[in-house]
């Protein structure tokens, strides 16, 4: 079936006539591109489970990273519907974890981040006009706002102090806003326990230690920033001793190619580093990890909010948000040297940090710490006028990592 083949199915005015369980609300998940999939995935199983309600999928063609978005959506196996035949059906509810091309959704909508919260400034476009101030990402006004309304019914944030930076960048969207934590890191947490789990499925032994290395996109990145720093970290850490895994940003994946950025790193692989592919694995790795190297991306933040050593091996500081919990890390954590042999930075790094360090960051993520799937739900619902489920919700912890390596996705 093409993506752009018109399906029929449990919504719109014929839902009834081939349904087996007959629901009584309807919800579009709306996809952007990978990342934005992946956190949805985090938070439709809150609804999924509740024989009331269908949710259907679709992805907007608002990003420009949308490659390998609708394999991912049929991985998943839900519905797929095109996004021309999901722009003319009403839902009882969309949910997204992005922005863009909303406003042509027929539905209360409600929106989440993607990632640890609004600490980046949006790239500036290039063109022959004077500079002007970059808006804060995911809380941009233009996307926000479209011809004169305020497009999402709800917007969930992760901190009280973001609601604060959005009076600032968008005061009209301030009624619609609820502080409703952060539930990637709730699952993080509901996965700690199972450290030594995934410290086994990585292959990680007794004596050695686990790195971490993460990567987000574009050129102020990790892998922007500097050349082949995997391939450093694989040649430098004697694999006696070190196990390094790593995850790079789904944008890098998408805009370059999956068969590209493999052959990239056939090297560091060849030599030891487990090299996840975009859709899972990280969440598994970065409770597992004993240090991370990384960059102004968000999951650098969450393993210091985890409690573990973040170095950062790039760092653009004219990319970050002034005052940002991003701008705090970068003020906390130390700059790996690339100049100067790795393993000594990587013991060192320890002493950056402590437990008051560690507290400070994580209060800096979320209002709400262990709170996010019972908020969420709440407000899911509330938009829905449909009453929730008597059991409390439940935060699933991340999965084990599969056995397959980046090179087989």
């Amino acid at each position: 079936m093409s993506c752009n083949e018109w399906v029929r199915g449990p919504f719109g005015l014929d839902a009834a006539k081939g349904a087996t369980v007959r629901g009584q609300r309807t919800v579009l998940a709306v996809a952007h591109h990978l990342t934005a999939a992946t956190r949805l995935a985090d938070v439709l199983p809150l609804l999924e489970s509740d024989r009331r309600i269908q949710v259907v999928y679709t992805a907007a063609p608002a990003s420009i990273f949308t490659g390998g978005l609708i394999e991912y959506l049929r991985g998943l196996g839900g519905l797929l519907v095109p996004w021309e035949q999901a722009t003319r059906v009403a839902f009882d509810l969309a949910v997204s974890a992005s922005h863009g091309m909303l406003e042509n959704v027929h539905a209360p909508i409600l929106t989440l981040p993607h990632g640890s919260g609004p600490g980046k400034l949006f790239g500036r476009m290039h063109g022959l006009g004077p500079p002007a101030a970059r808006p804060v990402t995911s809380l941009m006004r233009e996307r926000l706002v479209v011809g004169g309304r305020v497009v999402p019914s709800s917007i969930i944030l992760a901190h009280e102090r973001h609601r604060r930076l959005l009076e600032r960048e968008c005061p009209e969207a301030l009624p619609v806003a609820t502080v409703g934590g952060d539930p990637c890191m709730d699952r993080l947490s509901a996965s700690l326990p199972h450290r030594e789990a995934y410290r086994r499925a990585f292959g990680v032994g007794p004596s050695q230690r686990l790195v971490f290395v993460t990567s987000t996109w574009n050129r102020g990145s990790l892998l922007g920033q500097c050349f082949d720093p995997l391939l450093r970290v694989a040649t430098e850490l004697h694999r006696a001793r070190y196990r390094v895994v790593a995850a790079l940003h789904p944008h890098t994946w998408t805009w370059h190619g999956r068969r590209q950025v493999r052959s990239w790193h056939a090297e560091c692989v060849r030599l030891g580093v487990r090299l996840l592919p975009p859709e899972e694995g990280w969440q598994a790795a970065l409770v597992a990890a004993d240090r991370v190297i990384g960059d102004h991306g968000s999951v650098s933040y969450y393993g210091a909010a985890l409690g573990v050593p973040v170095l950062l091996g790039a760092f653009p500081e004219d990319d970050v948000a002034p005052g940002s919990h991003i701008a705090r890390l970068g003020a906390i954590a130390p700059r790996l040297d690339w100049d100067k042999p790795i393993r000594p930075q990587l013991d060192e790094a320890v002493h950056a940090y402590g437990a008051e360090v560690y507290a400070a960051l994580r209060d800096d993520l979320t209002s709400v710490p262990g709170g996010s799937a019972r908020i969420l739900r709440r407000e899911m619902y509330r938009l829905m006028r449909l009453p929730e489920p008597e059991c409390p919700p439940r935060v699933n912890p991340a999965p084990l990592p599969c056995l397959r390596e980046a090179q087989a996705a």
